[in-house]
């Protein structure tokens, strides 16, 4: 495998012009909601990094301790030549500890992620630090379709999918996605992390933090919009609002107003009435078994699981079946 890094840039989805349409569609429907994917502009993935590090914010540690502690038994998982996938790739920081565990010349690593200058950062970071690694990084919406660069001969595509992002799709979407990796994965397979269904105060908590890091990232959405869009509405017209809805067994974050209001985008006028909010993002929370069932109707076979001892989260082995 050619070592180094290879810059692979296919048109983005997340550009702004696809971000006018979608926000626009968003504050049209009722009730208005948006993709959480517009979080992440430069600003909106640097306050994720921050909110990762929060004490409240259990699922990053856990997470990182999971991997830490067993990251060699997952690797086994993988075989002696994968081609290394990240979805949603970001700072690059968790997949390092599944990188210390491999053969530097077992693997070819592909991180893929919608927002390409923090993408190309992180790459330059691991570059240096992995020296001889093989390192592809595709901007692109991977929910979407999009083209993997082709996987070396006797290699097999092994998917990383941590952070518990597969709670921010609908259980449509998580449908959806579970059954594009089947596919792309084919004789491989996909490591993937979850958060399970725990106390509430702990996820109110962790989605209402005492620094106000994840307030500012939810608000950042409208300073996306208007900066990049040129929308127009009260500075101070909305605020940020994060609970856990039972009947959907997930958090919810959404931005509310304050006060009737007006949000002006590209000559349309959308009103807001009191307290009527525009939801940003859900993370739902699963348990293993409703999972694992969730997987093997998209093409997976469960496999492996690691967990921590408090039950708050969990890391899943899923062989995807030969197409």
């Amino acid at each position: 495998m050619k070592p180094g890094i290879e810059w692979r840039r296919p048109r983005a989805s997340a550009d702004s012009e696809q971000f006018a349409a979608d926000l626009h569609a968003a504050l049209s429907r009722a009730p208005k909601a948006i993709s959480p994917k517009y979080f992440y502009d430069e600003a909106g993935s640097r306050l994720f990094e921050q909110i990762c590090e929060l004490p409240e914010y259990y699922p990053t540690r856990t997470e990182l301790a999971l991997l830490r502690a067993h990251a060699r038994d997952m690797a086994t998982q993988f075989g002696p030549q994968v081609q290394l996938i990240e979805y949603g790739a970001g700072a690059l920081r968790k997949v390092r500890l599944l990188l210390d565990a491999m053969p530097r010349d077992s693997v070819e690593f592909v991180p893929v992620d919608i927002s390409g200058p923090h993408l190309l950062a992180a790459c330059d970071g691991l570059a240096g630090d992995y020296p001889g690694l093989a390192i592809q990084p595709l901007v692109a919406d991977f929910t979407r379709p999009h083209t993997l660069p082709p996987c070396a001969e006797g290699s097999r595509r092994v998917g990383f999918f941590p952070g518990s992002s597969i709670g921010n799709f609908t259980p449509s979407e998580a449908d959806a996605f579970l059954r594009l990796a089947a596919s792309e994965l084919a004789g491989g397979g996909l490591l993937i992390g979850i958060d399970l269904e725990k106390d509430h105060d702990v996820l109110h908590a962790a989605y209402n933090d005492a620094a106000g890091v994840t307030a500012a990232f939810n608000m950042n959405l409208l300073d996306r919009a208007r900066q990049e869009l040129g929308a127009e509405f009260p500075p101070d017209g909305f605020e940020h609002l994060a609970f856990y809805n039972p009947a959907y067994r997930r958090i919810e974050m959404h931005l509310r107003a304050t006060r009737p209001l007006e949000l002006q985008l590209g000559g349309e006028t959308y009103a807001f009435h009191e307290g009527e909010t525009l939801h940003t993002e859900h993370s739902h929370k699963y348990t293993v078994s409703g999972f694992q069932a969730l997987a093997q109707r998209a093409g997976f076979k469960p496999g492996k699981v690691w967990t921590d001892e408090n039950g708050w989260f969990a890391v899943l082995w899923l062989e995807a079946q030969d197409g």
